[in-house]
């Protein structure tokens, strides 16, 4: 890992109407819309499904990183994230996200030590500690032979 602080570039740009383009260096650009609640067509990624989206994928990694250290076996994650956006003293926020994270291990792995790395990812998940909404997680471990 490089040495802290790190830092992120992303470029936004748009006309009048339409989509946003999206870019950062050596990444392909996304197109940007607002969510259907805000009056956009709702197929296409918004700045607020990329939150949610940011947390999910950083829930995981997070977990990937800390199952390989602490050697827990696992055969795949599902990280579903809802945000709950709301209005609060006249200005728009999030203001819970909710984490449902569903792993599956291989027969014969300690289900308390993976529920247990579970919770950890949640609590050492950089985005998650980047955010002011609560967080509630829920964990599902389920095994496979």
């Amino acid at each position: 890992m490089a040495p802290f602080p790190h830092h992120y570039h992303a470029l936004s740009s748009a006309g009048p109407d339409g989509e946003i383009a999206m870019e950062s260096a050596n990444l392909q650009i996304l197109q940007i819309m607002p969510p259907a609640e805000f009056g956009g067509p709702g197929d296409r990624w918004s700045p607020e499904t990329l939150l949610v989206g940011a947390l999910s994928n950083c829930y995981l990694l997070t977990f990937r990183a800390i199952a390989r250290a602490n050697k827990l076996p696992w055969v795949s994650l599902r990280c579903g994230v809802e945000g709950v956006l709301e209005r609060e003293h006249g200005n728009s926020r999030f203001t819970r996200f909710l984490i449902n994270a569903e792993l599956v291990v291989p027969a014969g792995t300690d289900l308390e030590t993976a529920n247990r790395l579970l919770h950890k990812a949640e609590q050492g998940c950089l985005i998650s500690n980047s955010l002011t909404g609560a967080r509630e997680l829920t964990v599902r471990v389920e095994t496979v032979s």
